[in-house]
């Protein structure tokens, strides 16, 4: 993967966060490492970013990060090697929060939609976990009502937000505020952002 400098280089209005991109990735690797689950969540455009990263992380992104060779040979062995497991790729644990559409329609329906993803950590998160919250104004009220239970329950939150400060970014324990302030452009600055942190993370536990 590249460095974080060459990521700045290409990316020229990331320098003000750049270190905490860095920061972002340590927290984010040692939740993984102690065993936690990444949760994510943002709205319309930075939701499918939240769903982005799941993807990158819960399969293989630039590694192609074989099978545990003790549980493919498990799997072999119950099922036959012409079973097609092998071509299983290891997984780090990560959610969108979003993806829970029949909880999140029912509770904003039934209760508060200001409160959904807050009613999903609740169900789902435990201590050690993380939560990285994107929203490009940094206000978004679900995001940050998440955020702030997050806090609470020990869950670990980063934040992926513009430049300017915000209650998500006061709230977070690492806020990436990149350098601009209009929606679209700050969505742009957030795409190579959240590409090297997976890259990161992967390549903190696989090898190939």
């Amino acid at each position: 993967m590249e460095s974080l400098d060459l990521l700045i280089g290409r990316y020229p209005k990331l320098i003000g966060c750049k270190n905490d991109i860095g920061r972002a990735a340590d927290l984010l690797t040692d939740v993984f490492r102690s065993g936690g689950t990444l949760f994510t969540c943002g709205n319309g455009g930075s939701a499918a970013d939240a769903d982005h990263i799941v993807g990158e992380l819960a399969k293989g992104f630039l590694k192609k990060r074989p099978l545990d060779a003790d549980l493919l040979g498990k799997l072999s062995a119950a099922y036959g090697e012409d079973a097609g497991f092998a071509r299983l790729q290891s997984g780090l644990p990560a959610v969108s929060l979003h993806s829970q559409s029949a909880l999140l329609t029912a509770f904003a329906n039934d209760c508060d939609p200001a409160m959904i993803y807050a009613q999903a950590l609740l169900a789902l998160a435990k201590p050690g976990d993380a939560l990285l919250a994107i929203s490009t104004s940094g206000n978004s009220q679900n995001v940050v009502n998440a955020a702030r239970l997050a806090k609470v329950l020990g869950v670990t939150v980063v934040a992926l937000t513009g430049e300017r400060e915000s209650e998500l970014s006061a709230l977070a324990d690492c806020a990436v505020r990149v350098g601009d302030v209009p929606t679209y452009r700050v969505q742009e600055l957030h795409l190579p952002v959240y590409h090297w942190l997976c890259a990161r993370i992967e390549e903190s536990f696989f090898k190939e």
